[in-house]
């Protein structure tokens, strides 16, 4: 029998996920919409966070820069605070579950819905402005960050308000995957910071602060040195009144400074305003007050730019806890979908045969990791499944002298080809059942 999906009356805690485009080096806008959200959100709840690489693919990037971006930003993340001993934190395509659940996630999405999503409409733009090429990966992104949601039964998304559109579409179509087939996914809610939801741009502060802009005057960036932060807020838009006050309609450059003073400081915006007279003052305490918060955040920075193999160390084993979780819910839906899919990813098979990796490995292929396959009694649980773990692997020994191998039909070097010098017959591909 297939497990149902948790639900708010186990009495569990919540679960949550957010996600990161690599963009590089962090800024004001990640770091309070997003980052230090987290560094709270880990000690609250089961927490699951990653660097979302597969996002930044939807627009084109010169070859090599995503790689170097994406662990820029997972040090930055790291010195804001994140604990990976009390979060799980990778970088999402090392689980390749959130690009299978995302081609499911599309059948379910509508067109229509996907048309209407303000931040396609946006990015639309300027790629029209700019060399005018469009991605279908640019539409189609939503289902994805749906997945990514999805694929870990996540009960709360805590985003920035220019975000609560693509947790609202994920809701729908998690329902109308679960009216389809029967009940398979956690029905996640959004949830905001109390300040700081959405920062903008210094410059411009009807816009998003964003590294997509024109110029960096208005964006305050992780690495700036305190007399660049400084200098930016002094030259930050305000208007032509006086009054310092909270509006985001009326005085957007206002509010702006008041919004991130207060969340830099753990206050609201009114609350931050009191006692501020002038829009001096406004801009050298907001200025004060960033460069306090983000003085440790760099000095851990620069210690673990110095050494990224403990930021690799960290991610890795962030993917190997995601990848333990990833498969439960993935292979929920093949099953629900009735996929013999779900063979493979071992919900059919739990009494069946397993795949364990042999250490004695021959092979014609050296980068292809030969597997036993064994069995397990019935009720072994997780361990049991069937599992193809044939995976790429460099290291790993050939043996070119030990003649021909023999795949599971039978001949040939193909390659589902296999060899293990100590147990060759046993060494085969897993079969489904009755073939």
């Amino acid at each position: 029998m297939v497990p149902s999906p948790p639900t708010a009356s186990d009495g569990a805690r919540a679960r949550v996920f957010s996600g990161i485009q690599p963009s590089g080096v962090l800024h004001l806008g990640n770091l309070l919409g997003a980052t230090l959200r987290w560094t709270e959100v880990q000690h609250q709840a089961d927490a699951i966070f990653c660097v979302v690489d597969l996002h930044a693919l939807t627009v084109p990037r010169p070859p090599g820069e995503i790689g170097q971006a994406t662990l820029d930003m997972a040090t930055d993340v790291l010195a804001s605070g994140l604990d990976p001993e009390q979060c799980i934190f990778f970088v999402q395509s090392t689980v390749p579950q959130h690009a299978e659940l995302a081609w499911v996630m599309q059948t379910v999405t509508a067109f229509g819905e996907l048309s209407r999503m303000t931040q396609f409409k946006e990015k639309r733009d300027r790629a029209e402005a700019g060399d005018g090429f469009i991605s279908a990966g640019l539409f189609t992104y939503p289902a994805l960050m749906a997945a990514d949601i999805l694929l870990y039964d996540t009960t709360e998304v805590p985003v920035g308000d220019d975000q609560g559109q693509h947790v609202e579409l994920t809701r729908d179509a998690a329902n109308r995957f679960n009216s389809r087939y029967g009940d398979t996914f956690v029905i996640p809610q959004a949830t905001l910071p109390l300040a700081g939801a959405r920062v903008m741009d210094l410059q411009a502060p009807t816009n998003k602060m964003s590294k997509s802009t024109d110029t960096d005057a208005g964006i305050i960036y992780l690495s700036d040195t305190p007399a660049a932060i400084t200098k930016k807020f002094k030259r930050a838009v305000t208007d032509s009144e006086t009054e310092v006050r909270y509006d985001r309609a009326a005085k957007p450059g206002v509010s702006n400074l008041l919004s991130i003073l207060g969340a830099a400081t753990g206050r609201t915006p009114e609350a931050a305003a009191e006692g501020i007279e002038r829009y001096g003052d406004l801009k050298v305490a907001t200025a004060q007050a960033v460069v306090e918060l983000l003085a440790p955040i760099q000095a851990r920075a620069a210690e673990l730019r110095d050494d990224p193999a403990e930021v690799r160390r960290q991610l890795a084993r962030g993917t190997e806890r995601g990848a333990e979780q990833a498969p439960d819910v993935m292979g929920r839906v093949w099953d629900r979908l009735g996929s013999l899919r779900a063979w493979a990813v071992g919900r059919r098979q739990r009494d069946g045969p397993r795949l364990e990796r042999c250490s004695n490995v021959s092979s014609s292929r050296p980068s292809i990791t030969t597997t036993h396959l064994t069995h397990q009694a019935p009720g072994a649980g997780r361990s049991a499944r069937t599992r193809y773990q044939a995976q790429a692997d460099q290291d790993a020994p050939a043996d070119r002298s030990a003649g021909p191998l023999v795949n599971r039909r039978g001949g040939g070097t193909g390659r589902s080809a296999w060899r293990c010098p100590s147990r060759p017959q046993e060494c085969r591909r897993a079969r489904p059942p009755g073939r």
